[in-house]
Parts: structure tokens; sequence; C-alpha cells
């Protein structure tokens, strides 16, 4: 799924729900995913020069939560919009100091499902 609104972002994947979860590009070409739990929106930016299709904890540059209380979860444009504006407004993190839980099965399982294609 692309978003086609902002130049340089891409949703590559996103499944909606009360558990909606997917990845993509931030605008500078970086590789993001993001999760939803408990009515909250968790977004993991990663390192632009990536060497494994499946980032860990040190790879993570900058993180996002959001509220999602008033989004519409099962409306892929709600959640796209959503995951657009987090992405855009995650903040930095410190080297080796990474917060939150990484995507890192999440992306192992996709990758394996996109490597069947």
């Amino acid at each position: 799924m692309d978003s086609g609104r902002t130049p340089g972002f891409a949703l590559e994947d996103l499944s909606v729900g009360p558990y909606a979860h997917g990845f993509g590009t931030n605008a500078d070409g970086q590789a993001f995913a993001f999760r939803v739990r408990r009515s909250t929106l968790y977004v993991e930016v990663y390192r632009a020069d990536l060497e494994s299709t499946v980032p860990d904890k040190s790879d993570v540059v900058a993180t996002a939560e959001r509220s999602m209380i008033t989004v519409d979860l099962t409306d892929e444009r709600s959640i796209a919009a959503a995951v657009r504006d987090a992405v855009a407004s995650a903040d930095p993190v410190n080297p080796g100091t990474a917060t939150g839980t990484t995507l890192r099965a999440l992306l192992g399982r996709l990758s394996s499902v996109l490597d069947r294609r």
C-alpha cells in the first residue's frame, strides 16, 4: 500500500484491526515499522544503512507513541494518516538506549512471506 500523498512516504504493508501493524519507508527513505497495542500506536524508525532485512534494537534511531482511541482501526486511510504523522514527528533516541519493543519477529515473518512471492 502506497499512501501517494506524501512524497517518499510509503506503507509497504498495513494490517487493520485492534492489533494493526505494518512497515514502510519515510520521506528520507528510512525503514520504519509500527504496531497498535491497547489503543496506542508504537512506531520505530530504523537507521538508513541497514544491512539486515530484520532490524534489531540497535538499529532504532527514532520512536513515537500516539493514542489511537479516536482513530478508526478498521480504516486503512485513518491508520495510514496516523502512522504518517507519527513517523514525521518521531523523537530521536540516543544510540544504545532505544526504548520500546522492537518489531523483529513481525518483520521476520513478513520478510519470509515476501520472500515466497
